[in-house]
């Protein structure tokens, strides 16, 4: 590792904005902590759930005054890379376009860009990494002679505490009963709602464990389902041990972001719902591949929807036992090592 042992990672998150940028670049973090360095979060929107869990991983939070996206904030970026002397920059969000990328590459940084959907006009960094399933080559085909492209889920950002469950083998029940349902740490639009009212239209000695993330604007009223004792609906508040979680469900009901790459490691077949335009490329891909079923968009699944297809698949052991297959295959849960590694070559 070079001299200052140091990755600064660039990120924000919110209600907005969701999770789901800062828990891959955690995971991340946590890998290069692995390694023996340290990580600096500079974040100009930021939420207490996400700062105290950062905290706890002993991770550094420098607050951003700027615009984010903007010219000033790469500046201040530029100007605390100067201070702390990181090894690499890291930048993880739709707003950060080719001239952000480019103002930090002038400056004389190594950067890493973490993308999904090849939202820039042009790339500059370093490294540019896309751990998606839909993943390819086309979407990065204006970029730098320098830049390197790492593509899919070889290179998965899991946190440090998926890496004892690489070897765990799922038994698939002939009838499910466990039903997870996770939308991610902020889930402005409530969701979460409507996919516990399609789970209750089933009534079929199901099992409910509601995940809210820290985020949530609607939790208050989230806790009126944990508190009806007519269904078996547990409620989780911010929940640290999300394996544990997703070995305990069958089926799980979820939004199509970072938790798409968990859910493949544990083997838990999904009914995956689209909860913003950039997540639709990802729930399709994911089923195709057969690891989940892509239900549609937030906009315009009705628990109706969710109920049938919900029906359709506890009683489908095949297709459970084929998800759960296909999800293992494709991520093996050493994904953030490996850009590590990248890092410390490159």
């Amino acid at each position: 590792m070079t001299d200052s042992r140091t990755l600064l990672i660039r990120c924000d998150t919110s209600v907005a904005i969701g999770t789901g940028h800062a828990m891959r670049c955690l995971a991340l973090a946590q890998a290069w902590q692995d390694a023996g360095g340290k990580t600096v979060f500079a974040m100009a929107q930021s939420t207490t759930a996400m700062e105290k869990r950062l905290q706890r991983e002993g991770m550094r939070v420098a607050r951003l005054q700027a615009e984010p996206g903007s010219s000033d904030d790469a500046k201040e970026t530029i100007a605390l890379a100067q201070r702390i002397q990181p090894s690499w920059v890291v930048v993880d969000g739709y707003i950060f376009e080719a001239e952000y990328q480019a103002s930090l590459k002038g400056a004389g940084l190594k950067v890493l860009f973490i993308d999904d959907n090849g939202h820039a006009a042009h790339y500059s960094a370093d490294l540019v990494l896309n751990q998606n399933a839909h993943a390819n080559v086309g979407l990065y085909r204006s970029r730098e002679p320098s830049t390197v492209i790492l593509l899919g889920p070889h290179y998965a950002l899991l946190r440090r505490e998926f890496t004892a469950w690489r070897r765990w083998k799922r038994e698939i029940p002939a009838v499910a009963r466990n039903v997870l349902v996770t939308m991610g740490g902020s889930d402005p639009d409530n969701f979460t709602r409507t996919a516990v009212d399609g789970l209750r239209g089933v009534r079929d000695r199901l099992r409910i464990r509601v995940l809210v993330g820290g985020s949530n604007p609607h939790i208050a009223s989230l806790e009126e389902l944990g508190a009806d004792e007519t269904n078996s609906i547990q409620l989780i508040r911010d929940a640290t041990d999300m394996p544990e979680q997703m070995s305990w469900a069958d089926l799980a009901v979820a939004g199509a972001g970072a938790a798409c790459l968990e859910m493949c490691l544990m083997a838990l077949p999904a009914l995956l719902i689209d909860l913003a335009e950039n997540q639709t490329p990802i729930a399709n891909e994911f089923s195709r591949r057969g690891t989940a079923y892509h239900l549609g968009s937030s906009k315009t699944v009705i628990p109706d929807r969710i109920e049938a297809e919900t029906r359709r698949l506890l009683v489908s052991v095949v297709e459970r036992s084929v998800m759960a297959q296909r999800g293992r295959e494709l991520v093996d849960g050493t994904g953030a090592a490996r850009v590590v590694r990248k890092l410390l070559v490159s």
